[in-house]
């Protein structure tokens, strides 16, 4: 239980007194009321005794009674109601609440750390009301009257005669039958005759003169002269005087209702929020049918009209005034005891001592003696005696049990003379006066007497009162009997039905145990008698059995939390809705965040729902925000009755303060983090054949892989245009913020450029949500064009639509469960400084509808047809927090955020906007093949931009043709077949010859030292004015790899007028391509053995070109023409075809291959330039009847962009060390020898039937040689995994190997050739040596000079090879030493000796060479050159 202001040694004094009746005359108690006081209420204050009285025990023993009290009550004839007295507690209890300041204790329990109320002043201030207003009743004596006092006033006419009057009225009510309230101690009763004398009115000689008859008449002891009123009312404002009153007054106890005022109560039905008015019977304080006092009707009678069933523990629904208007006097600001002086208190005071002192303790000590005689007596008897004495005693016999258990259920009803009634008498008396130990024995007499006569409800009586007389013995001899009371509350409760007095045994036995510590015997007590007779009492009880619950040694906190839920719930249905919702709030702080959604969501449920009864908006708000941003694990149909429920308090909320700011909605959820925030128009969707860039949207993923290469690209491009060097300010551009994005830097918008902001919804609950006008809620400070702040407009907040538009989006919504987001709109008219802060919208739910899919579930869904039950408008704010900074120590070791700015945008000055169509471009493409389309560049804005550029990772896909007219084909319609390539009819005669041509790789935009990615936009004078669109060809090359390539290009450009903020704007564009297998070329060179022409100085070599159709036909490819091969190279040129068949048409159906010859010549000196110029030689050899100009767009185009790409690629370079560089430099000048520089072009169309029709597709493919003898591929070949090899775990030793070059670089060093004739006859039968003439052509291919020998020796390692080629000598010299000038040809005359006619090979000379300034010999190897045969025959 909790803390009391009493102790249990006080309160049970306190609670059981003498009872005094008081007996007024009219005038006596109109003099009274001059104070506003009745007589009885005017003792209230003095009742207590202020010093220890003494009195005799009847065995003579002195006894002191300490803190005596006197209860004095007007005579009041009928019973207080039931009802009344439940009323009366109710608002006694409903008047008691927590003092606003008070302190809660702070409770500590495991991990509970509790704000809990100490004392419970609304318990007590109940406890005591019930005490004293408990009816008299005949099985006990303790609140019977003891004594009367008659009371009159000195100014009567005859006083004397008016107490005789009081008198015999008093002897009436006691005796009279009609009478049976109020109850009596003994027939007789003391009566004390009290004169009261106005002091300022009335005639003292003459108040003293009627005391001194009076004490005449009745004695000195049972007389007292009271003197009051020693001023005037009028005169109450010249001095303070102390009103001990009041205190006593606002308690309404039984015995001051009669000093009520009319005036209804006003009782409010919440059931329609109107107000019933149930009103109390006004309580009349007026003589009636001449009796003294209106002792007729109880001052607690409820009217007749009013419904008792309706009054007090009525239903859930009933509410009461907050306390029955205190009492009226105390709320209109009567002053009590205006007539009085601090005199008259201490005259009062002095009276109720006599009073006491000479004659009721004088009454109650002949009392006792009395009745113990009597015991005393009936002890000497023996026990068959005492039945006679019985009967002498009761003058009857014993009633018939049968009967009276008819009458009564407790069992038997005794006569007020019976003897066990006499020792329960002087019981109550002992009790009283505070000698327990006497009232414990006779207590304890009587019990057993009342049980051998199974006299329950008698029993149980002494019963209670004897374990409480047990509990109260000074010196504690025995035990407090717990027992005697779990008895007495079962005999109450169960066999004699009055809950009434089980409880006050309830109450008083808890207290008791409480102050043993005994608190878990105690909440179970206390929880024991609630039941469903009354909500209050139950409410009450559970409350204090919570409060057991956590005062214990180990606190039980989750059951005091439960059982403050039970005592909220029944306070609730008592229409206590303030201390309700109190229990509620005290639980909650236990159920919070435990995870018990579904407990916490009923309390909050509950506790919106009281605070809203009792106009505490705020709190019922934030209780029902709790319910629904909680994960709710309710019901769709309970979700839905909450969020009704929280939007209806809201819409009252917001009534209240309708220009207050805008309300923190909770629902629905808002992902901050994943906000995105788009600067720009929206893309334009695809028109027919235009296709919009793709650029920058929404809809988009982020990937880092991607705008990292975006990043790159700028980079690049921003390097091109400020000469190679990325300024310091430079910023890559950002078009959308995401939580991926560097979002440190204020991002910059352009003035009337729409912002778009993605806000990401959730909602959490089974109902679908509707949100209406939602909107952004922004701050924005504009600045005027010189950029410094205007001081008028210091921020405007969601208005002012000149600056900002704001796009509101009529009707969202939400479906249950679901994740969503809107795209709100903001249209900057002006520069400055935009903060956006967050949404505004109106919150509302759909009726009658759980569950709505996008489509078709409510007729019109988002055509503002929506039934909307209710909504509030409120906003939420989007506050994102910035990434965690992990840079230096102090930030590693602490959490600190970045800044995050993505929602703070400046506004800068106009620039121009671009858009690119792109117009006939293709999805899907062969690899290789050439297709034309057209962009279309258009300046949407009111600036002119200018520097325009491209730039794209692959360079080699696309083109925009030379710089110069000439070498740009006009339009496809130029030639047959709508061609991509510039092209020229050729005669017949042409065939297989090479026609020459040139052209400059910087026409093309590819020069050594430029980027070749980016790529200027050739605009028609370099500018774009607003409103202007421009339409440039653009040739594209499928890739030679089959798959889907994305390639990204990225668009530069610039305002005229240069921005301070924004240097360059850029427009991104992913073209998607699909390519499909066509042609695979591969092609080698080797060197003709062949005597060199007269033109050919510098040699001449073969070129084998192989051509496979690798398409499988799924693009519906039927074959493909190699159409023309052409060649292009600095040094080198195609002179014509070697092919044996003269077939000219060179077709490949699928999978087939054809295999190509041709003749390569060195370039005249003529025609290649000097070593630095970027020209190169074109030669076109033609397989059908047009030539296709390779020189030109976009053929050239793409052999450059190619030829860059190759560049490009990393070639390994080996680490250079002083000591080895002379050897590195043979090496390379020998691995020179064996370099060529030839690129070739095959050219082809390809003839594709397409929905019945013939396409021709044309392409071209690219095959670089840069080796003899080493084979060159058009498409890169797929790397063969290398095996995987075993861990060495020793350290390799580090020795260098020399570098040596291979075999078929030493092979290329010295081109050797043999001239011999093919057959040669020989008459073996006259000659038997046959001798043939051989030239050995060296030939040196370095520019170095080359040390040569020739070894004529034969080398032969196995017999098979003399088998096969049969043996020969060579006649002379075996060995030459010569010396080879650079590219210088030496012939050697040879003879061979032949004995045999047969085949013979004549490719045995073995040479070696060695370049002249250095030391080491290479052999140069022949192997894979041809065997030189010779026929040899006789004639």
């Amino acid at each position: 239980m909790a803390q009391c202001v009493q102790s249990v040694q006080e309160l049970i004094p306190d609670s059981f007194v003498p009872c005094v009746a008081a007996l007024c005359s009219d005038e006596a108690e109109r003099l009274t009321r001059l104070n506003h006081l009745s007589f009885a209420e005017l003792l209230k204050p003095f009742s207590r005794l202020t010093s220890e009285v003494h009195m005799r025990d009847p065995n003579n023993q002195l006894h002191v009674i300490k803190n005596l009290k006197i209860a004095v009550s007007n005579i009041i004839t009928q019973p207080p109601q039931p009802g009344a007295i439940r009323k009366l507690l109710n608002d006694v209890v409903s008047g008691s609440q927590p003092a606003e300041g008070l302190v809660a204790n702070v409770i500590t329990a495991g991990d509970y750390d509790l704000n809990i109320s100490a004392t419970t002043p609304w318990f007590e201030s109940y406890r005591e009301t019930f005490l004293q207003s408990m009816p008299a009743s005949d099985h006990e004596f303790l609140n019977h009257y003891l004594a009367c006092m008659l009371v009159a006033s000195s100014s009567e006419a005859e006083p004397v005669e008016q107490f005789s009057k009081l008198s015999q009225e008093q002897h009436r009510i006691q005796h009279n039958s009609d009478y049976s309230y109020p109850k009596w101690f003994i027939p007789n009763t003391l009566k004390y005759y009290v004169l009261l004398h106005d002091v300022s009115a009335g005639d003292e000689q003459r108040a003293e003169s009627i005391y001194e008859e009076m004490k005449q008449k009745y004695g000195t002891q049972g007389c007292y002269l009271l003197k009051i009123n020693s001023r005037t009312s009028n005169r109450a404002s010249d001095e303070q005087i102390p009103d001990p009153w009041s205190q006593y007054l606002q308690k309404n106890s039984i015995q001051n209702q009669e000093s009520y005022e009319d005036g209804p109560c006003t009782i409010t039905s919440n059931k329609n929020s109107d107000s019933n008015l149930l009103s109390l019977d006004g309580l009349d304080n007026e003589v009636k049918d001449g009796l003294p006092n209106n002792f007729r009707a109880h001052p607690l009678q409820l009217d007749s009209s009013s419904d008792p069933s309706n009054s007090i523990d009525g239903p859930d629904h009933v509410k009461f005034a907050s306390s029955l208007h205190e009492t009226k006097k105390a709320n209109t600001g009567i002053i009590h005891g205006a007539c009085l002086t601090l005199t008259d208190h201490d005259r009062i005071r002095q009276f109720i001592q006599e009073f006491t002192f000479r004659g009721l303790l004088p009454h109650i000590e002949k009392t006792i003696r009395q009745l113990n005689d009597q015991l005393i007596s009936r002890k000497g008897l023996s026990r068959s005696l005492f039945s006679a004495t019985k009967k002498w005693f009761s003058g009857s016999k014993v009633p018939e049990k049968s009967i009276n258990e008819l009458k009564n259920t407790s069992g038997l009803l005794y006569p007020p003379e019976a003897p066990e009634l006499q020792i329960r008498k002087m019981a109550d008396l002992c009790f009283l006066v505070q000698h327990y130990d006497l009232a414990y024995s006779c207590y304890h007499t009587a019990k057993k007497d009342f049980l051998n006569d199974q006299a329950m409800l008698y029993a149980a009586g002494a019963l209670e009162m004897a374990a409480v007389s047990a509990f109260l013995q000074p010196g504690a001899p025995r035990p407090y009997p717990a027992h005697y009371m779990d008895t007495a509350i079962q005999t109450y409760r169960d066999i004699c039905k009055n809950m009434v007095l089980a409880e006050r045994c309830v109450l008083l036995s808890a207290e008791i145990l409480k102050s043993q510590s005994k608190y878990s015997e105690a909440a179970a007590l206390l929880i024991r008698l609630t039941s469903e007779d009354s909500d209050l009492r139950s409410a009450l009880l559970l409350e204090q059995a919570a409060h057991c619950f956590i005062n214990m040694k180990s606190p039980m906190v989750r059951k005091y939390a439960f059982h403050m839920i039970l005592a909220g719930h029944r306070f609730s249905k008592a229409g206590q809705k303030k201390h309700a919702l109190r229990c509620y709030c005290q639980a909650m702080q236990v159920y919070k965040g435990k995870g018990w959604s579904l407990a916490e969501d009923h309390i909050n449920f509950t506790i919106g729902r009281q605070s809203y009864t009792l106009r505490q908006l705020d709190n019922a708000v934030s209780a029902f925000r709790h319910i629904l941003i909680n994960e709710s694990k309710q019901s769709a149909a309970q979700q839905g009755a909450f969020l009704r429920e929280y939007l209806y308090v809201y819409k009252n909320v917001s009534q209240l303060s309708p220009d207050g700011p805008l309300p923190q909605l909770p629902l629905p959820y808002i992902n901050s983090s994943a906000t995105r925030v788009f600067f720009g128009h929206d893309r334009r969707p695809a028109d027919g054949e235009k296709q919009a860039a793709t650029h920058v949207s929404l809809d988009q993923e982020y990937d880092s892989e991607s705008s990292q290469q975006w990043r790159e690209l700028e980079e690049q491009v921003v390097a091109v245009v400020n000469r190679g060097v990325i300024p310091t300010s430079f910023y890559p551009t950002q078009y959308c913020l995401n939580s991926y994005s560097d979002n440190s830097r204020f991002p910059l918008a352009v003035v009337e450029e729409p912002i778009t902001v993605e806000v990401a919804f959730r909602n959490p609950l089974k109902v679908p949500l509707l949100l209406t006008d939602l909107s952004l809620l922004w701050k924005f400070q504009p600045k005027d064009s010189s950029g410094k702040d205007n001081e008028e407009v210091k921020e405007l907040v969601t208005g002012e639509p000149v600056m900002i538009g704001t796009e509101v989006i009529s009707e969202f919504l939400i479906n249950s469960e679901e994740s969503k987001v809107a795209r709100l709109k903001l249209f900057p008219h002006h520069i400055g400084e935009l903060h956006i802060l967050g949404v505004v919208y109106n919150l509302g739910t759909i009726q009658g509808c759980m569950t709505v899919d996008g489509i078709g579930a409510l007729p019109g869904c988002h055509t503002g047809k929506h039934s909307l039950s209710m909504s509030v408008r409120g906003r939420q704010d989007l506050e994102i927090q910035g990434p965690r900074l992990n840079n230096t120590k102090e930030e590693k070791t602490s959490i600190k955020y970045g800044p995050d700015q993505r929602l703070d945008p400046i506004i800068t000055e106009e620039m121009p906007l671009l858009e690119v169509f792109f117009i006939h471009f293709p999805t899907g493409l062969l690899c290789g093949e050439i297709r034309k389309a057209y962009v279309e560049f258009v300046n949407v804005s009111k600036c002119p931009l200018t520097g325009l550029k491209v730039v794209s990772k692959r360079p080699e896909f696309f083109t925009f043709g030379g710089n110069t007219a000439v070498l740009t084909p006009l339009s496809p319609s130029a030639s047959e077949n709508c061609s991509a390539y510039k092209t020229v009819v050729t005669d017949s005669t042409s065939v297989c010859t090479a026609l020459i041509s040139s052209a400059s790789s910087v026409d093309f935009g590819i020069g050594i030292g430029s980027q070749p990615e980016v790529i200027p936009v050739p605009l028609p004078d370099t500018v774009l004015l607003p409103g202007a669109s421009v339409q440039l060809p653009m040739w594209l090359r499928g890739p030679d790899e089959e798959g889907v390539h994305e390639i990204n290009f990225l668009f530069y450009y610039e305002s005229v007028q240069k921005q301070p903020k924004i240097r360059h704007r850029i427009l991104r564009h992913t073209a998607v391509i699909c390519t499909s297998r066509s042609l695979n070329v591969r092609a080698t060179a080797c060197r003709s053995n062949s005597l060199e022409d007269e033109e050919g100085r510098g040699g001449n070599m073969l070129v084998f070109v192989d051509v496979e159709n690798t398409n499988t036909s799924e693009a519906g490819v039927k074959e493909f023409h190699i159409v023309q091969v052409s060649s292009s190279s600095k040094h080198w040129k195609l002179q014509k075809s070697v092919n044996l068949s003269e077939n000219k048409d060179a077709k490949l159906a699928s999978r087939e291959k054809g295999k190509f010859c041709f003749k390569a010549v060195r370039c005249r000196e003529k025609e290649v330039a000097t070593q630095f110029s970027e020209k190169y030689i074109f030669a076109d050899i033609i397989f059908g009847n047009e030539q296709i100009i390779s020189s030109a767009s976009p053929c050239a185009d793409f052999f450059y962009r190619s030829l860059s790409s190759e560049l490009k690629k990393p070639q390994a370079q080996p680490s250079v060390h002083a000591e080895k560089q002379s050897i590195e430099d043979a090496v390379r000048l020998i691995q020179k020898c064996s370099e060529v520089d030839l690129n070739i072009v095959v050219l082809w169309k390809a003839y594709v039937v397409e929905d019945s029709k013939q396409l021709i597709l044309e392409g071209q493919h690219h095959v670089i040689l840069h080796t003899i003898g080493k084979e060159a591929f058009s498409c890169p070949q797929k790397q063969e995994p290398p095996e995987m090899e075993l861990l060495k775990f020793f350290r390799p030793e580090n020795t260098t190997v020399p570098l040596r070059p291979s075999v078929e670089q030493l092979s290329n060093l010295i081109k050797t050739s043999l001239h011999y004739p093919e057959s040669f006859n020989h008459p073996f039968h006259q000659k038997s040596l046959c001798l043939v003439p051989v030239t050995l052509l060296l030939s040196n291919c370095s520019k170095a000079d080359v040390d040569v020998i020739v070894d004529l020796r034969h080398k032969t390692t196995s017999p098979e090879a003399l088998e096969i080629h049969g043996s020969f000598t060579w006649l002379g010299q075996t060995q030459y030493k010569l010396q080879l000038k650079s590219q210088e040809i030496h012939s050697l005359q040879l003879k061979a000796c032949f004995v045999h006619t047969g085949v013979y090979n004549l490719g045995t000379p073995r040479v070696f060479a060695k370049l002249s300034d250095q030391v080491t010999v290479f052999e140069t190897s022949q192997q894979n050159s041809m065997p030189a045969l010779i026929i040899i025959n006789n004639v």
